[in-house]
């Protein structure tokens, strides 16, 4: 097995775990906040959706899903073109609303389609280039890929649980 297969793999999890914090849900559930500052499901999917998009597009010297497929306006947030939520005020994740899951998950498998055709042509020498030297040691691909895999795993880990608790308290 390549790298880059089990980079496949790995993004595929992120795919079917997005679909299953979302899918069923009102538009309601997605965008409760389970406490006075605490980030909805929608802010959740949202922002890893994007700093993938972010990430991805800028190791890949492509354009943002977001902007080239006008998911930007699609969404319709008042927000920075280029947002994807790092840093966030609890007024600016109270922004970041949506009417139904298939406008996130629609957005997510757009981005997941262009990581996908990314990572289908990488080569392992490929992986070690050098997309961020702002860090010590400076950031490879490989790095990053792995970096935006972890953190998209742990931001639909917490959309699963506010699904969970949301639930929970309209029971």
């Amino acid at each position: 097995m390549h790298a880059k297969d089990i980079l496949i793999d790995g993004y595929g999890r992120i795919r079917e775990e997005v679909h299953a914090a979302v899918e069923g849900l009102t538009a309601d559930e997605l965008n409760a906040r389970p406490g006075p500052d605490a980030n909805s499901v929608t802010w959740l999917v949202w922002h890893l959706t994007r700093v993938q998009d972010d990430h991805i597009a800028d190791a890949a010297e492509l354009e943002q899903v977001w902007l080239t497929q006008d998911w930007e306006k699609r969404f319709g947030l008042g927000l920075p073109r280029r947002d994807t939520g790092y840093g966030h005020s609890s007024a600016k994740v109270a922004k970041v609303r949506v009417d139904s899951p298939d406008l996130l998950t629609g957005y997510y498998d757009a981005v997941h389609e262009q990581t996908l055709s990314f990572v289908r042509g990488l080569t392992a020498k490929d992986l070690e280039r050098i997309v961020d030297e702002r860090w010590d040691p400076p950031v490879s691909l490989g790095v990053r890929l792995v970096s935006v895999l972890s953190d998209d795993l742990q931001h639909v880990g917490q959309a699963a649980y506010a699904r969970g608790l949301v639930q929970s308290a309209a029971a």
